[in-house]
């Protein structure tokens, strides 16, 4: 493929300095011609694809969570979940873990402007240098390493339903050894969702249908710093310091009826608003030593994360058949704390081009979490308690790599983790302390029949743990009228995933997976009859709860995969193209639990990126995504296929550093996550429409030289066996 670039490049440079000369440019005039050659946008490996993003124009004006949501392979639901290949993953910045999932990753994610970004590894097979819990995404962001200060900011405006703004401004010095590096944000932005809901209970036929709108504003500024120091050739020291607040308000209008047996019961309509304030606060104090000769790497990191999110939330809910409305106040103060040390170790051995790797990771976790209630009608629910957290983690891995006849490419992992944990409530009184530990390990095997074709196999076994939250059980009002809760005796998730994958001319990828597993947890749904004794007309009420529950049985997943990355008109056009055929066998799934729903799922799936690189050569960049998209989560069934898609088109001007992009955000389908969830007691469809659709307009101004530093992998790692960007 270097060869092919190269060749391309000369070529490229041939005709330049021809036209040159046809111009009346004299040789003498021309000292020397720098050839460049870029990285494809989509790099296919053998654990991992990479999404090389670094002179893409859709990053201008978008954030990393814009950018993520474009990334090939990935996939994000209407409650901001991340998943690759239709999994849970676990998401990295160079390399480090966040703390965060779902929303909370979402709003961090956010904070991080796509112009620092150097690309995005989608790691389907990662080795045991990683906390495995199926896939790994890993953000690897620039490292700019030119003598002096440079820098940049951006200015956005988007236009969904309402408008919202986004500023950032970027900052790096580097003298000698050392490096500085300075972000700040901020963004003022306004969210509007609506949601029409049928829950249908099997009992009496009770059907209960919601209409909602939801309205959220933010006010988030952010900051991050990293100060580099260079000991000497081979040591590093560093550290890091990240800080997020988000002031937030929230509106939500919700009408409901209910009928059962074709009877109408009642209607009621429920008003909610919410004030909140979060916070987020990381550290990471790290030292390196890297040895380039002996292909040696030490790496330490010492840190810490802390966040809070105080809310206040107040509920109106007025009934047809009630002359006096339902009032509750919720106050609420979660405040999450992570501490953590991580060693990680390479060593080439000998001669032979193997390479071992071992470490190990300690993490402590301390959440609490409490809730106060208030109203004129608490009488179904407890009024206030506080749920406590704590669990340590302890992981130990190693891997093995060694190419074997100059053919044979192979890797052998293990990890072991073992979790303790403690749950439990100061005045419910109900407690769990457990502990359990488990071997993860990891096969790669590679053969290349020649360089144009090659044919891997992949083997993980991984675990997906709950997440703090979803182990609480206080009871709590949602803002479509009706309650949830956690689960405090969740179980994690086990399963076992093989991969194959054939290249072709490298350029032609065909893949297929299947995963297997014997239990897992999902959102389900309950009926729940409690006391009302301030009512004497109706002494009980039936109400209907949400939480995530146990599910055991076997679930198979089968999935076909194409895809190819290919440059047209002289490298100016890149396209790539992935489908995929999803198939999943839940007739077990179904059986144990009860679940009135198919036993077999089959779809499609994919995704297109193309960017077209300096247009009519007046240094005008487009491009566009699409990707079809359906919402196939264990016990949730999709009831509609969504397409996607982002056009964009930025225009650079060189010489002042500047940058103006205008995009466009799904303007010819707006999505909409239309889904069916299956439970013992009945079926409840949720469709939502969101924001992910208007127009965007960035302006990006640049100071400095730009120079950026791409990586310091061993060449083991850039094989793509080994771990991750530093």
């Amino acid at each position: 493929m270097k060869i092919i670039t190269c060749t391309i490049a000369l070529l490229t440079a041939s005709l330049a300095l021809a036209q040159a000369k046809k111009d009346t440019v004299k040789l003498k005039d021309i000292e020397a011609v720098t050839l460049v050659v870029r990285k494809p946008t989509v790099e296919s490996k053998v654990d991992r694809t990479v999404f090389n993003v670094a002179n893409s124009s859709i990053l201008a004006g978008n954030t990393t969570w814009d950018v993520l949501r474009m990334t090939p392979l990935v996939s994000i639901d209407n409650n901001d979940a991340i998943k690759a290949e239709g999994e849970n993953v676990t998401v990295y910045i160079n390399d480090r873990k966040s703390v965060f999932t779902g929303k909370e990753l979402k709003e961090y994610l956010a904070t991080i402007p796509a112009d620092n970004l150097m690309k995005i590894e989608v790691i389907t097979s990662p080795s045991s240098r990683y906390e495995t819990t199926g896939s790994v995404i890993n953000i690897v962001l620039k490292k700019r390493d030119d003598e002096g200060m440079k820098g940049s900011i951006t200015l956005n405006n988007r236009q969904n339903r309402k408008n919202s703004q986004y500023t950032n401004f970027n900052l790096n010095y580097h003298k000698k050894k050392f490096t500085q590096t300075f972000i700040g944000s901020y963004s003022d932005n306004t969210w509007v969702q609506t949601n029409s809901i049928v829950n249908s209970l099997y009992e009496n036929n009770d059907i209960t249908t919601i209409n909602t709108l939801n309205t959220d504003k933010s006010k988030s500024p952010s900051i991050s710093s990293t100060s580099e120091y260079e000991l000497n050739d081979k040591n590093n020291i560093g550290f890091i310091v990240e800080y997020y607040q988000s002031k937030r308000t929230s509106s939500s209008e919700a009408e409901a009826s209910n009928y059962a047996n074709d009877q109408f019961k009642y209607s009621y309509d429920q008003s909610q608003n919410l004030a909140g304030m979060n916070r987020t606060l990381g550290t990471n104090l790290f030292y390196k030593y890297y040895d380039k000769e002996k292909n040696r790497i030490l790496d330490v990191n010492l840190g810490t994360n802390y966040d809070s999110q105080k809310d206040s939330n107040d509920f109106l809910k007025t009934f047809s058949n009630k002359p006096i409305p339902d009032q509750i106040g919720v106050n609420s103060n979660n405040q999450m704390r992570n501490y953590y040390i991580k060693i990680d170790y390479t060593q080439s051995i000998g001669k032979s081009g193997a390479t071992f790797e071992a470490g190990g990771k300690i993490d402590f976790n301390n959440n609490v979490a409490p809730y106060y209630l208030t109203g004129n009608k608490l009488d179904l629910l407890q009024k206030t308690d506080k749920f406590h957290y704590e669990d340590n983690i302890s992981s130990l891995y190693a891997n093995f790599s060694k190419t074997f006849f100059k053919k044979l490419e192979t890797r052998v992992g293990i990890r072991y983790e073992y979790i303790d944990f403690k749950v439990r409530q100061d005045i419910a009184g109900t407690s769990r302390k457990d502990g359990y530990g488990t071997f993860l390990p990891n096969l790669l095997l590679k053969y290349s029949f020649s360089d144009k074709y090659d044919l891997s196999l992949t083997y993980n076994r991984n675990i997906w743990r709950p997440w703090y939250a979803e182990f609480n059980p206080f009871l709590l009002p949602n803002n479509d009228g009706i309650y949830s809760r956690g689960n405090i005796d969740l179980q994690p998730n086990p399963s076992d995933r093989l991969y194959l994958k054939f290249g072709i001319l490298k350029k032609y990828f065909l893949s297929a997976r299947y995963m297997f597993t014997k239990q897992d947890y999902w959102t389900t749904y309950s009926t729940q009859v409690v006391n009302t004794p301030g009512d004497p007309d109706n002494p009980t009420k039936e109400i209907t709860v949400t939480y995530p529950g146990n599910f055991s049985g076997k679930v198979q997943k089968y999935y076909l995969f194409a895809n190819t990355n290919q440059t047209f008109l002289k490298n100016k056009l890149n396209v790539n193209v992935g489908f995929g055929w999803y198939y999943i066998d839940n007739s077990d799934f179904n059986q144990r639990n009860n679940l009135k729903a198919r036993d077999y799922i089959s779809y499609w799936g994919g995704s297109t990126n193309l960017s077209y690189t300096n247009l009519f050569n007046k240094n005008i960049n487009l491009s566009a995504w699409v990707e079809i998209s359906n919402q196939n989560n264990g016990n949730s069934y999709a009831n509609k296929t969504n397409v996607f898609h982002n056009i964009s088109m930025t225009k650079i001007f060189p010489k002042k550093q500047m940058e103006v992009s205008l995009q466009l955000m799904n303007i010819f389908q707006r999505p909409n996550f239309d889904s069916t969830t299956f439970s013992p007691v009945g079926t409840f469809r949720n469709s939502t429409q969101s924001d992910w659709y208007g127009v965007s307009l960035s302006f990006v101004k640049r100071f400095g030289n730009q120079k950026v530093k791409t990586n310091t992998k061993t060449d083991v790692e850039k094989g793509g066996g080994g771990g991750g960007e530093k």
